[in-house]
């Protein structure tokens, strides 16, 4: 009997070691987060040096905490230590080399030393890690254009304005892209943002130049060349201070991608795309699902483009069916980068979703009039 007591009391010692031995984990993984969460606090009041020393108690605690080391590099880069902070961007590589916000923030201290060559590596990795991502596309740009491979650099923004059209008026502002503001790329970069401008109501030069930043030559050099092309026509009246000129988009311009007409500060009214583009894109999401099942990789990318692309319905899709072209333009992404094989691996995920994006479509407003 004895020996039956003695044995429950050890096994007791066993269960309280293992329960203290949980409380003292438990109690460290809050410390760490605590001091983590105190470090981003600093971080947010540009507290760098009381951010740094968090997050260093935090990796004292868990060397192996990622986010931690990466937030430690964001401190030092804001400090202008730029070799420190590439240190701890390489210690959170050294835990995930698959990290793509320490290679694009590894790539950016790169840039910041002006060595555009390790940057442009930096942001190959970030792509290789997640190409789905529109900043690290757009600072990849800067880099290509910055190290004189222009039309590289024009590429690499094209990606990241398909991703995210506001990457568009935020370069024609960036002198990251002083050395191609010549370019045929990037003049039509120029003329996106003046079409998009111009859809948006914003029809008088003076109101452009508010609107987006942009020099008031640019945008006068852009909607020559818009004129010539036919998109764009001038309105010229006559009142007491002179002659003021404004802009429209031309009528077949104006019906493919519908616009807004402003009154005064606060009217507005919308002109939605007409009937016959909704048909056409769900003629073209039709033709997508059997390019998908069908396994031809040319027909799905040709398709997704003219879903996507701002020349084709990119435009009414972000207006009127924004998630789902944010999903297509992700996917688009995908299938380009990794072709053949991410298809065939994907095919069901990518029928349910476009599949679901007709769903969508048909029943929008616009949709619900059309008799199939």
């Amino acid at each position: 009997m004895s020996r039956f007591f003695r044995a429950k009391d050890n096994n007791d010692n066993s269960s309280n070691k293992s329960t203290a031995a949980n409380n003292t984990a438990s109690h460290r993984d809050f410390q760490v987060r605590d001091l983590y969460k105190k470090g981003v606090n600093f971080m947010s009041n540009q507290k760098f040096d009381d951010a740094i020393r968090s997050f260093e108690l935090a990796l004292r605690l868990d060397p192996k905490f990622v986010e931690a080391w990466v937030k430690k590099g964001y401190a030092h880069f804001h400090m202008g230590d730029y070799s420190f902070a590439i240190s701890s961007y390489d210690m959170a590589l050294n835990i995930d080399v698959d990290n793509y916000e320490a290679w694009n923030l590894k790539g950016l201290a790169y840039y910041k030393m002006n060595n555009y060559a390790k940057a442009i590596e930096c942001c190959t990795k970030a792509l290789d890690a997640n190409p789905s991502d529109g900043l690290v596309w757009y600072n990849y740009a800067c880099y290509l254009t910055l190290a004189g491979k222009v039309d590289d650099g024009m590429e690499a923004l094209k990606r990241a304005i398909e991703i995210d059209i506001s990457h568009a008026k935020k370069a024609v502002r960036d002198r990251d892209f002083e050395n191609a503001r010549a370019e045929e790329g990037f003049m039509r970069i120029f003329e996106v943002v003046v079409l998009e401008s111009l859809r948006q109501g914003y029809d008088y030069v003076g109101k452009i130049v508010w609107a987006t930043g942009m020099d008031k030559q640019d945008i006068e050099d852009a909607f020559l060349r818009l004129g010539m092309k036919g998109l764009v026509t001038i309105k010229e009246k006559k009142s007491y201070l002179g002659k003021e000129v404004s802009y429209e988009l031309s009528r077949d311009i104006s019906d493919n991608l519908g616009e807004t007409k402003r009154s005064g500060f606060f009217k507005s009214k919308e002109y939605s795309a007409p009937i016959q583009e909704i048909k056409d894109i769900i003629e073209i999401l039709d033709k997508s699902v059997e390019s998908v099942k069908n396994g031809d990789i040319d027909e799905t990318i040709d398709s997704f483009e003219q879903l996507t692309s701002p020349a084709k319905h990119g435009n009414t899709m972000i207006e009127q069916f924004f998630d789902q072209h944010r999903d297509l333009r992700l996917y688009q992404i995908r299938l380009r980068d990794k072709g053949q094989e991410y298809l065939d691996s994907h095919k069901s995920e990518l029928t349910n979703l476009l599949e679901d994006i007709i769903q969508k479509v048909r029943g929008g407003p616009l949709s619900r009039t059309i008799q199939d």
